[in-house]
């Protein structure tokens, strides 16, 4: 038996992940909405395996990724998730997963996967392996968001979203004057120099798309 514990804002997929899981023979531990609950019960209950989404409303689950990686938690993180990007299997892994699963999946995917981690070993689905693949040879707007911190990318998906710094302050618990310090460093980063610019990236390498303006 298994320790397993799954971040993931939808309470349909939670339920079915814990019937899949439990028919299988693994326990599931706990369950949260968002990283900040999260974290602190993978710090109480310690479970082996963590399944988590990287789109947690307006959170991400790379913020939680950052978070176990720099406690050095020793769970073993399977990505289960929608998000089809190159960046986001690239991203997911620099920060310690060691799976990564697309949703649509079989359930027998799911339970390879921790299979897998468990015998120390990483497990990418098909679809993931072949972002991957897609990952090396990624265009230098990639690259350069591939380089912006994990906080970096929130606010870059909240400000192309049209997002007010105060609203983004609110969503992310931090203030105006850091999100402006946020947004500014991001935009350096990127090497734009309006919200237009950065829109247009954001739409060219498919952080949002172009009716959500």
């Amino acid at each position: 038996m298994t320790d397993v514990y799954l971040v993931d804002d939808h309470a349909l997929m939670r339920d079915g992940l814990r019937a899949v899981l439990e028919d299988a023979g693994h326990r599931v531990v706990g369950e949260a909405e968002h990283p900040t609950p999260a974290l602190a019960d993978l710090q109480r209950l310690q479970p082996a395996v963590l399944l988590l989404d990287l789109n947690l409303g307006e959170r991400s689950g790379l913020e939680l990724l950052e978070q176990v990686q720099q406690r050095k938690l020793p769970v073993r993180t399977i990505v289960l998730t929608m998000s089809a990007q190159a960046r986001h299997v690239a991203d997911a892994l620099r920060l310690g997963a060691v799976g990564y699963v697309l949703k649509g999946a079989p359930a027998s995917e799911v339970l390879r996967a921790i299979d897998a981690v468990l015998a120390g070993r990483r497990y990418l689905g098909p679809e993931a392996a072949e972002l991957a693949v897609q990952g090396l040879t990624a265009s230098p707007d990639a690259n350069a968001l591939a380089s912006l911190s994990v906080r970096e990318q929130q606010v870059l998906l909240l400000v192309v979203r049209g997002q007010t710094s105060a609203a983004i302050a609110e969503a992310l618990n931090l203030s105006p004057k850091t999100v402006e310090s946020y947004r500014s460093r991001l935009m350096a980063k990127l090497g734009v120099d309006d919200l237009t610019g950065l829109v247009r990236l954001a739409i060219r390498e498919g952080l949002i798309s172009a009716h959500e303006r």
